[in-house]
């Protein structure tokens, strides 16, 4: 099994934006000497007293310069909001600091209202998935350099390493963005850790909907990958308890606060008690929106779940009040799967 990880650049207690983004570099190291295949960082606005991962193409620029053969990229740049010649541009430019090891991870998310409205988006259009997907095949079309010649933007030009252009991914939570991802023959990255419900329906639809891609940057057969919010830790015991923070925070974001918890200790005070420990195996039809185990169980789990979506590949996301305690749970996985350290 492949591990990959995604980062949120989650703000600590007490701490600014400056924290967050030294502990995402922190992280990426880690994750790179561990032997993750890939480190991803998001793009969430109106919530940077929490979350400073905002401009994924800025952060991604920094770890460029900050790490030397793991490949890089956003989980997800949000094209609803977005120019495709300028994302591509941005990717482009990417690529000339990161040569061959960028990946253009790409999705659609609405804010608040006033959130889409500071960003100038429209929050309704008349045929959203049709509007995605030009968007979508609009950035490729640039990455790539294939416009006909005839076509209006074929003389743009965006900046180049000379390496293998920035990889392109469709992400999502829902069949509808693996129903575009596959017509499109791109590769798809389902995010379980935001709607789990979806997890084995939009892997599904994917495959069903896939089509050899006509694009320069698409591919000839399905390529899935499943984004889980995992929690490791010594114990299943002391797991559970950590979890506690991705429980506590769930809970909040259903009552529309984006916050999240300053410690282990609030978010269990805020619960009631300790979550259960994840049962070490799954019911066919259960997919928790975090799960969490010592190493053992954890990476029994993740089989579990990979193989249910056909997978071989899983992005973990975390949600931890403790710098220290995710940089351990990336740790304990990569040795309980067998990750091969660079």
């Amino acid at each position: 099994m492949e591990l990959s990880a995604v980062d949120l650049s989650p703000v600590p207690a007490d701490g600014t934006a400056t924290d967050a983004y030294a502990n995402t570099v922190e992280t990426a190291q880690q994750a790179e000497r561990l032997g993750y295949t890939r480190f991803w960082v998001a793009e969430h606005h109106g919530r940077a007293n929490t979350l400073a991962g905002t401009t994924p193409e800025v952060l991604l620029g920094h770890l460029a310069a900050e790490t030397d053969a793991i490949r890089l990229g956003s989980g997800a740049v949000l094209l609803n909001h977005y120019s495709p010649f300028k994302v591509a541009e941005q990717f482009g430019a990417l690529d000339a600091l990161a040569p061959g090891r960028i990946d253009a991870g790409l999705g659609r998310a609405n804010g608040s209202p006033a959130v889409d409205r500071a960003l100038g988006t429209t929050r309704r259009v008349p045929n959203p998935d049709e509007d995605h997907a030009e968007k979508l095949e609009a950035v490729v079309n640039h990455l790539y350099d294939d416009y006909p010649d005839e076509h209006a933007y074929s003389e743009l030009e965006i900046p180049r390493s000379g390496a293998a252009p920035p990889v392109p991914w469709a992400l999502g939570s829902s069949p509808s963005s693996a129903a575009i991802a596959g017509k499109l023959g791109l590769r798809y990255c389902v995010a379980a850790f935001i709607r789990p419900q979806f997890a084995t329906r939009a892997l599904d639809t994917y495959r069903e909907q896939f089509q050899s891609s006509r694009l320069a940057g698409g591919i000839d057969e399905p390529q899935g990958v499943v984004a889980l919010n995992a929690v490791c830790a010594p114990t299943d015991q002391e797991a559970a308890r950590r979890r506690a923070v991705a429980e506590a925070t769930y809970k909040r974001m259903e009552r529309g606060n984006f916050g999240r918890p300053d410690s282990v200790e609030a978010a269990v005070d805020e619960l009631g008690g300790i979550p259960e420990p994840t049962p070490a195996t799954l019911d066919a039809d259960e997919w928790p929106r975090a799960i969490s185990g010592s190493p053992d169980t954890l990476a029994d789990l993740l089989a579990q779940l990979a193989d249910r979506v056909g997978v071989d590949e899983v992005m973990i996301q975390h949600t931890h009040a403790d710098h220290d305690h995710a940089l351990q749970s990336h740790e304990l996985l990569a040795d309980a799967v067998g990750l091969d350290p660079r």
